[in-house]
């Protein structure tokens, strides 16, 4: 795509200037109209804006999400006091103790005094301004609300964070039972079976078959683990390597959300994080069907992005957002309700926003009874495992004892 810079009048007759990418002068246009700015002259730019190269050194540390809710938390108290936007940026750059985002913000000044909008600025560091952010900047900019966007911003970064901890909270004790449990089974395969194998070797007598199976697994977990090593380690690669493509990420996001009892979670926290966003969006003055497009890479799950574009699709034909939703199959019925309400009444923003708070609430509660509901598959899993070695161990001492008796 290309940039256009383009000059205009806002609501109250100022002169607006910036530049935006798009496909064409007349996407242009439509942009500016939709924002309220009537557009004077539109021309095509010669420069395109290059991504700068962030973080700069091998070891400069990552700009976190924290980082970036503190930037927009802190801009929108400096904007909101009357400090002029260089001034804020100079003053944050001095106080911001990560390296590169300190780096960043200096860029942000050089590209601001060299006539640039801040959204320019910011779309040339993706690795911190995601595009969902640059896109309410730039809204901002134009509607003459920039402090009330950052605030806007900081509390969807705070929601965030706080759903990528609840994801990470419910998904640490399964994960950590499950790693424990397979270590568990490597110490019984490599050092307690041996030694058994070695005790029933000297019976010299016919072992019963669930011993010889479990007898064959750990003799080959000692002979071959060189090679069971590098076939998981080859396994592991190869998972990376297709989950790194277009479509082996889309199957792979669509498998997450059918993961019994952790998928429910991920499903709700990703149709949360999407409402909430939705909702900024549509308050910020974006329209929805460029919100929906905008929303569509923020919900990090490539299936349930295709979803929403596919309601972006359907509005942008003409399709009520109520439809589009029943059609995306992702939303429950009293989800689907809420839209229909909101779409009717015109005030989608807010019940989009009541849906994310219904599944924050929903996340909530499925976390909280995590262990609850995990707790008896783990037990039967268990004592599976444990009836196995049991019986493998036991058996043939029962049998030796049965023959001892009847001579």
């Amino acid at each position: 795509m290309a940039v256009f810079a383009y000059k205009g009048r806002n609501p109250r007759g100022e002169l607006v200037q910036g530049r935006l990418e798009s496909s064409d002068s007349g996407a242009v246009a439509d942009h500016l109209i939709n924002t309220g700015i009537t557009p004077i002259d539109i021309q095509a730019s010669a420069v395109r804006d290059a991504p700068a190269s962030t973080p700069r050194g091998l070891f400069a540390p990552a700009i976190t999400l924290v980082d970036v809710m503190l930037f927009s938390r802190q801009m929108y108290t400096l904007l909101k006091a009357g400090v002029p936007i260089l001034r804020a940026l100079a003053g944050l750059q001095e106080s911001t103790a990560n390296t590169s985002l300190k780096e960043v913000i200096a860029d942000l000044r050089v590209s601001l005094d060299s006539g640039r909008e801040l959204s320019a600025a910011m779309r040339r560091h993706p690795k911190a301004f995601g595009t969902f952010y640059v896109s309410l900047v730039r809204v901002g900019e134009s509607t003459g609300m920039l402090e009330t966007v950052f605030l806007r911003l900081y509390e969807h970064l705070e929601f965030e964070k706080e759903m990528r901890d609840r994801i990470k909270s419910a998904l640490r004790y399964p994960a950590f039972v499950v790693v424990a449990m397979g270590i568990a089974l490597v110490i019984v395969n490599v050092v307690v079976v041996p030694a058994f194998a070695k005790l029933f070797a000297s019976f010299n007598a016919q072992l019963p078959l669930m011993t010889r199976i479990v007898i064959g697994v750990s003799n080959f977990t000692v002979n071959y683990w060189p090679l069971i090593m590098i076939g998981a380690a080859a396994a592991v690669g190869g998972f990376v390597a297709w989950r790194s493509t277009p479509g082996g990420r889309y199957q792979w996001d669509r498998i997450k959300l059918r993961i019994p009892i952790a998928g429910n979670i991920i499903v709700k926290a990703t149709l949360a994080r999407f409402a909430r966003s939705l909702s900024l969006s549509i308050k910020s003055g974006v329209p929805v069907v460029q919100g929906l497009s905008t929303v569509a890479g923020v919900v990090d799950n490539d299936y349930i992005a295709q979803r929403i574009q596919q309601m972006r699709d359907g509005v942008e034909r003409g399709e009520s957002v109520l439809r589009t939703a029943a059609t995306a199959g992702i939303f429950t019925p009293v989800v689907l309700q809420m839209i229909a309400v909101g779409d009717e009444t015109g005030e989608l923003d807010d019940l989009m926003l009541e849906v994310a708070e219904l599944y924050e609430r929903e996340v909530d509660y499925e976390v909280k009874t995590l262990a609850a509901q995990i707790e008896p598959i783990l037990i039967v899993f268990l004592g599976v495992i444990v009836t196995i070695l049991a019986l493998a161990v036991f058996l043939p001492i029962w049998d030796l004892a049965s023959v001892a008796r009847n001579r």
